[in-house]
């Protein structure tokens, strides 16, 4: 007993050492706030919410079941006429309707690529502001892509616009790009990336979509924060089919179809079969996080790791599911079918989810987690689509050091965050030809931003737009210094 007891108080001693650690190495960290405002330059403001207003009237709504593309050359009329200067200095790729500019630099040794999607989701429901009308109203423009991703497309070209009426002459081929199927999973990108590889063009850098300037990252954490993805998570949709032999509802035996899936989602929904795990993105973000938190209490565990790793594993769900997503595979449960009638039992009945792989357990691996539990109820697993988390990029290497200090420069006062990125984006596609993917649009979305994405009313204030632009003018002029 008396050895027990000796353990016992070693590890209690043990355990009072850690948190008097955690509570030195909290007090030692400085106490920060961020700082943004959006730009007062009416002059600029008026002209790129004009030009982004034009694009946003232009529907291009992309659909796997219309593979009509006029509508998408239209735009890259629209486009040349928005931005004429761009068109008349570079050389013009189609490729069904995607989009891809060479703007020739004085070497072609890592050349660089600027791209966002031209195409948009349907635009359903009541709107304040006619979904394609452009509306500028109350500070924003208004409609369908005005945020996603038609303000980013207009800010990279107005920068190429700019610094090629200046006479300016890029260190490096720098390359502009815009596919119209991102929004369905389509082939533009792949086709884009694809004319890039049998040219044998290395980029050393690509800029896209995913990440942006955010407001209150987790709850407890406030301001605004400029969230970089460093990669993303692999994509995929299955379905779960439950057979038997059907029969008449009046006289239902145990287990049928339905039963047994829904004792399978209701498993994985009480219990996720997925293992969480702090990536390095992860834990970087939560230690630049812990300066800026309200509560002592939140800079004490997101900036001690170390100790509360297990714990934060366990409560992150509670916390914040956008955070939840980034520690594993998530599978969401999203549609179903049974038989035809109310008095029928079916002889096929199936749910199907879509998932998103996280690196550390990867695609194969999941897929075959999730078809070992669906086997304990009788199930079958159908992959309808299966694709791979992205390669990470090097939070130690040149490329996300150059992001880092032009967003320093450029949104002097806000914290910048590594994250990974939970949803999909072209980037994907264009690991051969691309080393350093940065996912990161430099406007802000606030939490009204964020839900009219893909939702009703989206718009963007029309005050972030000059400072996007002087972003990408930023990144193409840092390549002389290298």
């Amino acid at each position: 007993m008396k050895i027990l007891g000796y353990i016992l108080l070693g590890v209690l001693g043990a355990l009072v050492l850690c948190l008097l650690a955690a509570l030195i190495r909290t007090l030692l960290i400085p106490k920060k706030k961020t700082n943004f405002h959006l730009s007062d330059d009416n002059e600029r403001i008026d002209v790129y919410a004009e030009k982004l207003s034009e694009m946003v009237k232009a529907e291009t709504i992309s659909s796997r079941n219309d593979p009509t593309i006029e509508k998408f050359r239209d735009f890259h009329k629209l486009m040349e006429k928005l931005f004429p200067k761009v068109f008349n200095a570079c050389e013009k790729v189609d490729i069904d309707g995607n989009l891809l500019l060479k703007w020739k630099g004085r070497s072609s040794k890592d050349p660089i690529l600027l791209m966002s999607h031209m195409d948009v989701v349907e635009a359903n429901g009541e709107w304040k502001y006619h979904p394609f009308s452009g509306a500028i109203a109350e500070g924003k423009v208004w409609g369908r892509g005005s945020a996603d991703t038609k303000c980013s497309l207009m800010a990279f070209f107005q920068a190429a616009e700019e610094l090629i009426t200046e006479g300016y002459i890029p260190a490096c081929d720098v390359y502009l790009a815009s596919s119209c199927t991102e929004e369905i999973g389509g082939t533009g990108a792949p086709k884009l990336a694809n004319w890039l590889k049998e040219r044998g063009v290395k980029l050393f850098m690509l800029c896209d979509e995913g990440g942006s300037i955010i407001q209150k990252p987790v709850g407890g954490v406030p301001g605004h924060f400029a969230a970089v993805g460093i990669f993303e998570k692999g994509y995929g949709d299955v379905k779960f089919i439950a057979r038997s032999k059907g029969g008449h509802a009046s006289t239902p035996g145990k287990n049928t179809p339905i039963p047994r899936l829904a004792k399978f989602v209701a498993a994985v929904e009480k219990k996720s079969p997925f293992r969480r795990e702090f990536s390095p993105a992860v834990n970087e973000m939560f230690a630049r996080i812990a300066p800026y938190s309200e509560s002592f209490g939140l800079k004490l565990v997101m900036g001690n790791l170390w100790l509360f790793r297990p714990l934060l594993k366990k409560v992150m769900p509670m916390i914040s599911a956008q955070a939840a997503a980034m520690l594993q595979t998530t599978i969401a449960f999203t549609m179903q079918s049974g038989s035809q009638g109310y008095n029928v039992l079916p002889q096929e009945a199936s749910v199907c989810a879509n998932m998103r792989f996280i690196p550390h357990q990867g695609t194969d691996e999941s897929l075959e987690i999730i078809t070992k539990l669906a086997e304990k109820y009788g199930l079958e697993t159908e992959v309808i689509y299966r694709g791979y988390p992205s390669a990470s990029l090097d939070l130690d290497g040149e490329a996300f050091a150059i992001v880092q200090n032009t967003i320093n420069k450029v949104f002097p006062g806000v914290g910048v965050l590594p994250y990974v990125v939970t949803g999909g984006t072209d980037a994907r596609f264009y690991g051969e030809v691309c080393d350093s993917c940065v996912r990161f649009s430099p406007v802000n979305f606030g939490p009204e931003q964020m839900a009219g994405m893909h939702g009703i009313n989206e718009n963007i204030e029309a005050g972030c737009l000059p400072i996007a632009v002087d972003y990408y003018k930023e990144i193409v002029k840092v390549q002389a210094e290298r």
